[in-house]
């Protein structure tokens, strides 16, 4: 059985760039209700997987699109808030020449990504990537499709789902992904993800079945 993880700050540490009632209706009643429907699932198929990476990719491989749509959205949101913190660290080392190489410099990247995310038709998620050269992309993602059992490293994410952005910013996504990438990037652990894609640190998972449940 999984569990809620817990946000890695306050529900007022965002704040007012993405306002505690938006994090709070975000985290304990979207991701929780993942969480739940997707224990419900396991129960009644009896997988004793721990890994939630394991169960997407066996979900996925046995085409069940109910279970593998919550389980990847756990994971996708537990990435998010991930990819978000309060006191964003300016961007620096090989990210920062990465983010040059590829994208020309951080103003292009920004420019790329809320582009990226504002032409998303319908729900879904928008991903700063790396392939195992380390080797920078964008690309967005529909619905629950994920990253979480695939070959390239996500750095980041953005949610585009409008439960992600409209109480505080309506129909203006692009002004949420404006404050998203300004205000909220956790640059940090995009690094380590970085570094991780190029066999430097370990990649992030999500905390396994016994380790949420102890959290």
């Amino acid at each position: 059985m999984f569990a809620l993880p817990p946000l890695p700050y306050a529900e007022d540490a965002l704040s007012p760039h993405m306002s505690p009632v938006t994090l709070n209706t975000h985290h304990k009643k979207h991701h929780a209700g993942y969480v739940k429907k997707a224990n419900d699932a396991l129960a009644k198929k009896g997988w004793k997987e721990t890994k939630l990476e394991d169960v997407i990719a066996k979900a996925r491989a046995e085409a069940d699109k109910f279970l593998f749509n919550q389980t990847a959205q756990i994971w996708n949101h537990t990435f998010f808030w991930n990819s978000m913190t309060p006191t964003p660290a300016p961007l620096s080392g090989e990210l920062l020449s990465a983010l040059d190489k590829t994208f020309g410099g951080h103003a292009e990247f920004k420019r790329q990504f809320i582009e990226k995310g504002e032409k998303h038709f319908g729900s879904g998620w928008v991903w700063l990537a790396a392939d195992d050269q380390g080797a920078l992309s964008l690309l967005d993602t529909h619905d629950a499709d994920t990253l979480a059992d695939g070959k390239l490293t996500p750095l980041l994410t953005g949610d585009v789902w409008e439960h992600a952005y409209y109480l505080d910013h309506k129909n203006e996504r692009g002004a949420f992904l404006e404050v998203f990438v300004d205000k909220l990037v956790n640059w940090e652990f995009a690094a380590k993800q970085l570094a991780a894609a190029h066999g430097n640190g370990d990649k992030w998972e999500h905390p396994r079945a016994s380790e949420s449940a102890a959290a």
